[in-house]
């Protein structure tokens, strides 16, 4: 933002709040609700009565790019067809609580200390307030809105219901405070004139009631010409309220500009993932989803900027779905693609049950949806042949085992979607499917589901073909719920530690597997040559075929029964990176080591 883009000036507090007042300095729609309690309001009022600055307000000048829905001031009841010359970006809770105590004429609607609802009016104890020695925010008074303080037994502790009852107190009702002339007339008549009280009132409008009439704030205007993205980036540094705002909420607030409501958009788009089949998309995000949208939107420039002829890769509009890629989504471009994208995450979640991952928190990336979806999208009935779904799933598997999607990953995406489609159709291997590395003692390290390679075992395994050894089924999206299919020791932990194995061995992934609850609570803490003979007697099956069960699972079934952990634990370790070498398309050469000592978190096997 260029340095004539903005302006300092300072502007009288009443011309100010009269703008506010008569609709001429509104918010933009995406400000939230006025949220100051009493408390904070008289320590404003405080500062204000001894000309304290109390910091400086941003607004912007309308009529330029930027187009935001605008709301009156809380409390503001300006012409309805008011239209505002600036948006306050920075100050609204200042500015707010300044209108309301001293400007609007009718009780503050605020909050006491314990955030409960009242009612009330800001007055002044004259005299405490010209105390040289008081601390001036303890001379402010917040009283109920009928202007009487009771104590616990609703006796009146101070009656300032009338005019008169406040002169007598020598209380200054301080929404009087930027035009006093009135309240001063009737204080003279009530005391007589009185010298004494008239020199009393002087030195009061000297050091109190000049400060508000005079006090000027400094004001940041910034012109017609600022771009949206950098009015967004402007309000979340200098907002004192210090929430930054989301994508979701200022888009909401731009759409709105147009009568075009996100929000409601955004839930009724949601609902056609909200059924229990779609569970793997129910953590989907409103930021996810214009993540997807504007991956889409961005492809669409580029791929139009290529057919008029532009060759030049520096010239080419960008595919990208940062921030500021999502800040400049137009509404044409939402309202085109965001069916795209609602279909594309419904076929994602298709995609994923055919990679045997049923809900969120096994999902290895949730982020990896983003891109996923904007490829279906765009490849639509093509993704639905044998060749392009093997094509997607290699894509896919190499994100997880390669652990390519866990921080900042939008370039990733950027990348994603235009080299998946076109490696679809028949070019080059895209950047991520060839970059992906799975070192194989890794596989030592995978002890939770934080991981995302863990979880990515996990699904493997069920996608093998693991059945359950109590009742050889196979997980389904149905029955993985009905039968609480979850992760769960082979050797159990209980009788590892009996035996001396160490905790960053057994809790390996090399020895856990996908187990219903049931059959997890029949093998229990025993040994596997006992739980083995209990499930056969209990499923009623002969050797061969619970032996044809523990396969599926890339078990040996007489390392199992001979309580060879060891052993058992090498076989599976290289059994399981075949798996993986084949889903990623890329074989694994098995290194030597077959323990490995690298920290990860406790495990969090839910075992018996």
């Amino acid at each position: 933002m260029s340095i004539d883009t903005f302006g300092i000036e300072k502007e009288f507090l009443r011309t100010l709040l009269q703008e506010v007042a008569d609709g001429r300095a509104q918010l933009p729609e995406f400000q939230r609700g006025w949220v100051w309690p009493a408390g904070n309001i008289a320590s404003l009022l405080a500062s204000i009565s001894q000309g304290y600055p109390v910091g400086t307000v941003m607004m912007l000048r309308t009529g330029g790019e930027v187009r935001f829905k605008q709301r009156p001031v809380e409390g503001a009841t300006p012409p309805p067809q008011a239209h505002a010359d600036r948006l306050i970006l920075d100050g609204q809770q200042r500015l707010t609580s300044l209108f309301q105590a001293l400007y609007r004429g009718t009780a503050v609607q605020t909050q006491d200390v314990r955030r409960q609802r009242v009612s009330g009016w800001f007055y002044i104890d004259m005299a405490a307030a010209l105390d040289p020695h008081a601390d001036r925010e303890e001379s402010i008074y917040f009283v109920p809105e009928e202007r009487v303080v009771y104590n616990f037994r609703r006796e009146p502790l101070r009656d300032l219901s009338s005019r008169e009852k406040e002169y007598q107190a020598l209380f200054f009702p301080l929404d009087q405070a930027l035009d006093p002339q009135e309240w001063w007339i009737g204080f003279q008549e009530y005391w007589d004139y009185d010298r004494s009280k008239i020199m009393f009132w002087t030195e009061f409008q000297r050091q109190v009631v000049n400060h508000f009439t005079t006090y000027q704030l400094p004001i940041i205007e910034l012109g017609r010409a600022t771009p949206r993205e950098a009015v967004c980036q402007v309000f979340e540094k200098v907002n004192t309220g210090g929430v930054t705002l989301t994508v979701f909420e200022l888009l909401t607030a731009t759409y709105a500009a147009d009568e075009f409501d996100l929000r409601e958009d955004w839930q009724r788009r949601r609902a056609h993932w909200s059924a229990p089949e779609h569970r793997i998309l129910h953590e989907t995000s409103n930021t996810d989803f214009l993540q997807a949208v504007t991956l889409l939107a961005t492809h669409a420039r580029r791929d139009a900027a290529a057919a008029q002829g532009i060759e030049d890769e520096e010239r080419l509009p960008r595919i990208g779905c940062k921030r500021s890629d999502m800040l400049g989504l137009t509404l044409p471009e939402y309202q085109r693609f965001a069916p795209d994208i609602v279909r594309g995450l419904v076929a994602a979640s298709k995609f994923l049950h055919r990679q045997y991952l049923f809900e969120p928190r096994y999902l290895p990336y949730g982020t990896q949806l983003i891109p996923l979806a904007a490829i279906l999208a765009v490849l639509g009935a093509e993704a639905e042949n044998a060749g392009a779904e093997r094509k997607i799933a290699q894509w896919f598997w190499c994100g997880v085992f390669g652990e390519l999607y866990g921080g900042s990953t939008e370039t990733r995406f950027s990348r994603d979607l235009p080299e998946v489609v076109a490696w679809v159709r028949g070019s080059t291997v895209p950047r991520t499917v060839y970059e992906a590395e799975f070192a194989p003692n890794r596989l030592h390290t995978l002890r939770t589901r934080v991981s995302a390679a863990y979880k990515g075992i996990y699904a493997l395994l069920l996608k093998e073909g693991a059945l359950d050894w109590r009742t050889g089924s196979l997980a389904t999206v149905d029955t993985y719920f009905d039968e609480a299919t979850d992760i769960h020791h082979i050797f159990p932990k209980h009788w590892c530690e009996r035996q001396g194995i160490a905790p960053r061995d057994y809790n390996s992934i090399i020895n856990k597997t996908p187990l219903s609850a049931r059959t997890n609570r029949v093998i229990g803490g025993r040994a596997p040559s006992e739980y083995l003979r209990r499930l056969a007697n209990s499923a009623r099956i002969d050797a061969d075929t619970l032996d044809k069960y523990l396969s599926s699972h890339l078990c040996e079934p007489g390392l199992l029964r001979a309580d060879d952990f060891h052993r058992f634990y090498a076989v599976r370790k290289r059994a399981l990176l075949d798996r993986i070498g084949e889903a990623m398309g890329k074989p694994i050469d098995a290194d030597t080591a077959v323990f490995g000592d690298a920290w990860e978190p406790e495990d969090d096997t839910d075992d018996l």
